[in-house]
């Protein structure tokens, strides 16, 4: 794409809210409907939290210890598999109407399943309703290694788009620091993070990043309250509604380090800031990270894309060969 036909100015929103818990029709219209406020504040972009369709189970145990899972475990992680999305499938189809309708970029955290697993993913779409890919999350942190499987390089992509150079990296993913290299390596320009951090110090990371990859950086996280999940619904937070399981923290932090806009906590919100890509060129200008500032006779960083596929099929001996198909999930 040619850099000219970049936006250098543009506006971005991030919101900060909860999904419907377990209910993917209704969260489906309150994306569209969140995505349609946005876009009457003039938003282009629009990026939503970590696992926003779907849902993040926060204090959930599933029933597990270890060397054993309980039944009831099981039928919450089936209830939870039930709640989670096909990619493609219908509910992709109807995110990229939502894109399309009101005309954003949209960045939004999703589960997606695939077989008996589930993946914590990034989707995004263009303003014509196009869906352009995703991004597996290549590591989770903690318990959710209970409930979700492993990313791999396969989906690490930075789009070109109207806006500039696109890409997500989710929550902790944000603290290895060579997923980070390797984003800055290809030219991120808007650095969404989707996230379920909402401790103080996150900010700080959001500031860190921005002025090490010398990019815009979009944190987005959900607001939380006991309320918002229904009753019956196992937890480490006990049952009191106006409990706060998560707090927040969204922000928008420009290549300087400099915080446009929050940090949000303890409430829903909707964050705006003027985004404007020239910064970008300012700031490289003493720093550039996997430019003139690396130094690539010391340090060297070998990323693998290829898709790790857990069968593969090789052609029998006698010759009577079975074409075999990739999976493209």
């Amino acid at each position: 794409m040619d850099k000219s036909a970049s936006k250098p100015v543009w506006i971005a929103s991030v919101i900060q809210d909860a999904p419907v818990a377990f209910d993917l029709p209704r969260t489906l219209e309150k994306v569209d409907a969140l995505a349609a406020q946005a876009a009457s504040r003039g938003a282009d972009l629009v990026v939503f939290p970590e696992a926003f369709v779907g849902g993040y189970p926060k204090g959930h145990a599933f029933g597990s210890y270890v060397g054993g899972r309980s039944d009831a475990g099981r039928d919450a992680y089936r209830e939870y598999w039930e709640s989670a999305i096909d990619v493609p499938g219908p509910c992709v189809d109807a995110l990229a109407q939502t894109a399309g309708r009101h005309g954003v970029h949209l960045v939004i955290g999703v589960i997606e399943r695939s077989g008996g697993t589930l993946y914590c993913c990034v989707l995004f779409f263009g303003p014509d309703g196009s869906y352009l890919g995703k991004h597996r999350k290549l590591m989770p942190t903690g318990a959710e290694r209970l409930i979700w499987g492993y990313g791999d390089g396969s989906t690490l992509p930075v789009m070109d788009t109207a806006l500039g150079k696109l890409g997500a990296v989710i929550c902790w993913e944000n603290y290895m620091p060579m997923m980070r290299t390797a984003m800055y390596a290809k030219g991120i320009q808007i650095y969404c993070a989707p996230t379920a951090d909402s401790r103080p110090s996150w900010v700080a990371s959001m500031q860190h990043i921005a002025v090490e990859g010398r990019c815009y950086v979009l944190a987005s996280n959900q607001f939380l309250k006991r309320s918002d999940f229904p009753e019956g619904y196992v937890n480490a937070f006990g049952d009191d509604p106006d409990t706060v399981i998560q707090a927040g923290g969204s922000c928008i932090v420009d290549p300087f380090g400099q915080i446009l806009a929050g940090p949000v906590f303890g409430e829903s919100a909707m964050l705006t800031a003027e985004i404007d890509l020239r910064n970008i060129t300012r700031g490289k200008f003493d720093f550039d990270v996997t430019g003139h500032y690396s130094r690539p006779d010391i340090f060297r960083l070998t990323v693998d894309e290829r898709r790790q596929a857990p069968v593969t099929v090789l052609p029998s001996i006698s010759g009577n060969e079975t074409k075999y198909e990739e999976p493209t999930q």
